[in-house]
């Protein structure tokens, strides 16, 4: 049995779950295939403690970090509507296909409900086979405003 929460990144065990299962991510293929520099594992948990739009659930088995998603409150202008972005979703490696990703995404919700939101949203890799299926068995769907012109896509520039 999980044990699902939303973390309180003040509380040591709570920021050490996040660090381990973040650096557990990036070293996967899929978030990039290297560990988190000291800097952000150092300092992570307390700059996410300092948003306040910031909100981070934890999945622990016992006293084992075993999942994590980080999301952050955005605002969708044409519905006047905060919404929350799921921004890193970490299962990990032992407990993959267990549904716990199901589970942590029930609490993102109830969180999201609590803030009003609209809606939920979230960036993922198109290669990234076993997180899409995940995503779309849990009502993710890629999206377009106007038919004909393609479906949103997510891009960045690094300022460093």
């Amino acid at each position: 049995m999980f044990n699902i929460i939303e973390a309180n990144l003040a509380t040591p065990a709570h920021a050490a779950a996040l660090v381990e299962l973040l650096n557990h991510y990036a070293m996967d293929a899929m978030g990039g295939g290297e560990p988190l520099s000291d800097q952000v594992k150092n300092t992570l948990a307390a700059e996410l403690h300092k948003r306040p739009t910031a909100r981070v659930v934890l999945a622990f088995d016992g006293e084992i970090p075993a999942g994590l998603i980080i999301c952050f409150e955005g605002f969708s202008t044409f519905a006047c509507k905060p919404l929350l972005n799921l921004h890193d979703v970490v299962v990990h490696q032992s407990y993959r296909g267990k549904g716990l990703f199901r589970l942590m995404l029930q609490q993102v919700e109830s969180i999201a409900q609590e803030l009003g939101c609209c809606k939920l949203t979230m960036e993922v890799l198109e290669g990234n086979h076993v997180a899409l299926v995940a995503y779309k068995a849990n009502g993710f769907a890629g999206y377009d405003l106007v038919a004909g012109m393609g479906q949103a896509v997510f891009w960045q520039k690094k300022l460093f």
